[in-house]
């Protein structure tokens, strides 16, 4: 369908989204318009009263409340696009509330599980030092795996321990890293990426071919550390970007400068972790002191 294509192009070179996140919109939006055409219902002519139908659809089908609010939150960014374009005349979808979601806390390692999986790469390999790098770099910076693989060697400022990072929506700015990463990281540059490097490549994080790794590697390289751990849990870039701002605000960092750092635009986004460095505190407290329990 065109008019879908022509959206998915506008994400990807104009709001710079990810192959992931555009993927996901691809998926969300193909299968609402298959929808339409077994209702038979033109995608030019949705009314409030479709919308809702819809959703009582993919109730109807024990969609999760999250996957829900995935999809309702593509279509009215496509709406909004065919709004602005002229091809429908209003954004149907603006209307439409979205299902209360379930609060969840993220899920984060505790500092003993990060030191297992950081002493299961082996550092003497070429492989061994990128894969120990992305671990590092992941809870050195909070930084999300699609930040990561699109970092390239001259973003990084050795010398002032800093990443120049695009995020979100072509937005910049500057993360930190510690002793821990440095190490790894003058290794992989003077050894493994050199190995790596297959023909000439801007980016940090390469993959067997020498060329840029993918966020799919990504998570398959993690997969791989976590199954060599004596740890029952699964991981995801998303677990230790968690485990940093967890991390981060249990040892006293303010909430504000988390915010920055995991480069979020609303504060809003980060008070989830608040919840996290709560229990935290709870849990200290009832181990510790003398007279909370009997």
């Amino acid at each position: 369908m065109k008019e879908r294509d022509e959206f998915l192009e506008y994400l990807k070179y104009q709001r710079a989204y990810s192959d992931y996140t555009i993927k996901n919109y691809e998926h969300d939006i193909s299968e609402f318009l298959k929808y339409l055409e077994k209702e038979g219902i033109d995608f030019k002519k949705v009314e409030y009263s479709d919308c809702r139908f819809y959703l009582i659809y993919l109730n109807s089908l024990d969609t999760k409340k999250t996957t829900i609010n995935r999809k309702l939150s593509s279509l009215r960014s496509f709406y909004k696009y065919l709004a602005n374009k002229k091809i429908v005349e209003s954004n149907v979808f603006a209307l439409v509330q979205s299902p209360k979601k379930e609060k969840k806390l993220p899920r984060y390692f505790e500092y003993n599980e990060l030191e297992e999986l950081f002493h299961t790469p082996n550092s003497n390999t070429p492989l061994g030092q990128r894969d120990l790098l992305i671990l590092e770099l992941l809870y050195a910076t909070g930084i999300r795996v699609g930040e990561a693989v699109n970092i390239k060697v001259k973003d990084i400022k050795t010398g002032q321990r800093k990443i120049l990072i695009l995020g979100k929506g072509n937005k910049e700015r500057y993360v930190f890293y510690g002793a821990y990463c440095e190490d790894i990281l003058n290794l992989y540059l003077a050894e493994g990426r050199r190995t790596l490097l297959k023909s000439d490549s801007p980016y940090l994080l390469l993959n067997n071919n020498g060329k840029k790794l993918t966020e799919r590697g990504v998570r398959y390289i993690l997969d791989r550390i976590i199954k060599k751990t004596s740890l029952n849990k699964k991981i995801s870039p998303h677990m230790i970007r968690h485990s940093f701002a967890t991390h981060l605000l249990n040892e006293g960092c303010d909430l504000l400068s988390v915010q920055k750092l995991l480069g979020h635009e609303s504060i809003k986004a980060t008070q989830i972790y608040t919840h996290v460095s709560t229990d935290r505190l709870k849990e200290v407290y009832y181990q510790n002191f003398p007279r909370a329990k009997k």
